[in-house]
């Protein structure tokens, strides 16, 4: 019996929109209509699509293999149709997820050599891990931006690149901030604008505060890199912070940087989701990014 191509694209539909209630309202159908179209395509192809993990629909491997057909089946006949009306489109697309508390200063310059390209259109996500993770997942992103990596979890195929790792320094304004003052006197004397309690630099620093049997005055707590650096210009306090973040400011002299380092280091991610068909642009960006750090 031939494929039904109109159950194909209801099953592409509902695995691009990771939820099956959304894709039915967009495409003006009961969800149990098409539920039952997606379970006859399952029957046509002798194995499940999906998995239920609580209200969420995730693909399974065959679900996987299942979309990175009909991707491959749906761009074609969408270059037919452009190609036949003259109207074929040479850029292709890249959609990245980032932790919406991540560097923009970052992102910025691993995405550089991509945005760069007039070829290339890229779609900028932000969110948290959990919802960047499953529109990984689910394939509405290509790859995912993070300062720590994913959750091991063998149910997900998750490939994890290091690809940056960096200083943490203590900025703050000149009023504010002696940069030959020792760090433990900054410590013990001025108020800090710190990452919150469970990320990795908090982690490092309490330990550092720890060993000098210092108990710092904590300004602000945040887990936005944007307000960090808003909140020391400010001159709220000092700030915990990798130097790309405040990079203008550290350039103009409206901040600057402690002598002393506190000899924490945050470490970026990019995480990308094993796929039969990835996306060309993830790899030749990773591979990029690679040959730049090798050669620095």
């Amino acid at each position: 019996m031939p494929l039904n191509y109109h159950h194909l694209r209801y099953f592409w539909a509902v695995a691009h929109d990771g939820n099956l209630t959304r894709t039915a309202q967009r495409l003006n159908l009961s969800q149990s209509a098409l539920s039952v179209q997606i379970k006859q395509l399952e029957e046509r192809l002798g194995h499940d699509l999906f998995e239920r993990r609580g209200r969420q629909l995730h693909l399974t491997e065959a679900g996987r293999i299942a979309l990175g057909h009909a991707d491959a089946i749906f761009s074609a006949g969408q270059e037919l149709v452009a190609t036949l009306s003259g109207t074929v489109q040479s850029r292709k697309a890249l959609r990245v997820g980032a932790l919406a508390t991540l560097s923009r200063n970052f992102q910025i310059g691993f995405l550089r050599p991509i945005l760069s390209r007039s070829d290339v259109e890229v779609v900028l996500r932000s969110g948290s891990p959990a919802e960047l993770l499953e529109g990984l997942g689910t394939l509405n992103v290509d790859l995912v931006l993070m300062n720590r990596p994913p959750p091991d979890d063998s149910l997900t195929p998750y490939e994890t690149h290091k690809i940056g790792e960096q200083d943490v320094s203590i900025v703050g304004s000149p009023a504010r901030l002696e940069p030959d003052r020792p760090l433990r006197e900054l410590l013990l004397e001025q108020p800090f604008i710190l990452p919150t309690a469970g990320s990795s630099v908090r982690t490092a620093f309490d330990a550092l505060a720890s060993r000098l049997s210092v108990r710092p005055q904590i300004a602000a707590e945040v887990d936005d890199m944007a307000m960090m650096r808003l909140l020391a210009r400010e001159d709220i306090g000092l700030a915990l912070v990798a130097p790309i973040v405040v990079t203008d400011e550290l350039n103009s002299g409206r901040l600057r940087e402690a002598s002393e380092h506190p000899r924490i280091q945050e470490t970026f991610y990019a995480v990308t989701l094993r796929r039969r068909f990835p996306n060309p642009l993830v790899q030749e960006l990773l591979e990029r990014h690679a040959a730049s750090a090798f050669l620095s």
